[in-house]
């Protein structure tokens, strides 16, 4: 029960986490109801009034800036359609750095914008490209307007082992997309939003929603990646599942158990009532030593679950297909709360198991009892 916790709950926050470092738990911008879930943006202006009404939710951790710009990146032997997404110079890279698996992020210059761009590794294997590889991409205008081209240079290589970000997702300086769209310096796609606590994100949306601009709007990355989350609440009923099983097995395991205990001292059991013990006194007898054993088999379970959690999460030994579940190993997220939980209702479960096979007690007749064989 221990391990189903910790691997389910690891699972769920690992993927949470992907899912969250690219576009943040909410995502403010202007209002565009036609819009599909991910594409370029209607440009809105940095709004001081605005980044303190965010900052002023003490949920909300960090707000970043960026926009996205649809593009063509082509080669001689191929071609892909990307995303590109602009971030500005003080864009927080760390909740991206796990996902880094070669060479840097952009560069940043003082003036002008940066040439240089993170593509995926599945983007680069698809186009034979590497680090440092100079590329021509043309990025898509309005109206049926020419691609503008931009020869940009690979700086690094990520790999999130999500398919909706890796065959997609390429990382650029934002000056880049202002300037290819025609955009003031002040202008941007949106901001991004990483909240301290991820599970609290309906409520500072609705929180800050009503204090928004007319014509901007705020979604959460339930919102937007619906069927991620909705796989992820999945999970929950399947541990349910597991467990319900588990106590199944477990309470006809103890019954059966107890009941070979009872039948085995059945002459004991006449002995002693026929010397006057009660039956809630030899009862008491068989549930002292079912506790016993209760309380070793929870420490023995302890002892397994917590080393093989540790192992796993030291070495990684068991391994997922990425392709299908997003990450290459089990995850495990171990709660101290989890532990007790799991201790103290599995210890009360056996304990009122344990009364059922003592009742056997209440019907043995003492001298028929001290003939059994």
């Amino acid at each position: 029960m221990i391990l189903t916790f910790a691997l389910t709950s690891g699972f769920q926050s690992t993927i949470s986490h992907k899912v969250f470092s690219f576009w943040g738990h909410l995502r403010v911008q202007q209002f565009q109801p036609n819009k599909v879930t991910i594409a370029e943006e209607a440009p809105i202006e940095k709004n001081d009034t605005v980044e303190q009404i965010l900052r002023a939710n003490k949920e909300v951790k960090t707000i970043q800036s960026f926009a996205t710009k649809n593009a063509i990146v082509k080669t001689t032997d191929a071609v892909e359609g990307v995303l590109f997404k602009g971030v500005e110079k003080n864009y927080n890279f760390n909740n991206l750095s796990d996902f880094l698996k070669s060479g840097t992020w952009m560069n940043f210059p003082d003036s002008g914008y940066s040439d240089q761009v993170v593509l995926s590794e599945y983007t680069a294997r698809q186009l034979s490209l590497k680090l440092n590889d100079k590329i021509l991409i043309y990025f898509i205008q309005p109206n049926g307007a020419p691609p503008r081209p931009r020869k940009l240079t690979i700086s690094g290589l990520y790999r999130s082992g999500i398919d909706e970000y890796d065959k997609l997702i390429a990382i650029c300086d934002i000056r880049l997309i202002q300037r290819l769209n025609d955009w003031r310096p002040n202008e941007i796609g949106g901001y991004e939003i990483f909240l301290a606590d991820y599970t609290k994100m309906d409520t500072v949306a609705s929180d800050i929603f009503n204090r928004l601009p007319q014509n901007w709007n705020i979604e959460t990355s339930k919102q937007l990646y619906p069927n991620i989350f909705d796989w992820l609440n999945l999970q929950n009923q399947t541990v349910v599942l597991v467990i319900i099983v588990m106590i199944i097995v477990a309470i006809l395991n103890l019954i059966t158990c107890l009941i070979i205990l009872v039948l085995e001292r059945i002459k004991m059991i006449g002995i002693l009532k026929a010397v006057g013990s009660r039956d809630s006194s030899i009862q008491g007898v068989f549930l002292y030593h079912g506790a016993i054993i209760t309380v070793l088999g929870i420490l023995g379970g302890n002892i397994i679950a917590l080393s093989l959690s540790w192992l796993q999460q030291r070495y990684g030994f068991i391994t997922l297909p990425e392709e299908a579940y997003y990450i290459s190993t089990a995850a495990v997220d171990l709660q101290w709360w989890h532990v007790l939980v799991v201790d103290a209702g599995t210890f009360l479960i056996c304990f009122l198991t344990l009364r059922i096979p003592t009742l056997i007690v209440k019907r043995v007749q003492p001298v028929r009892a001290i003939q059994f064989r």
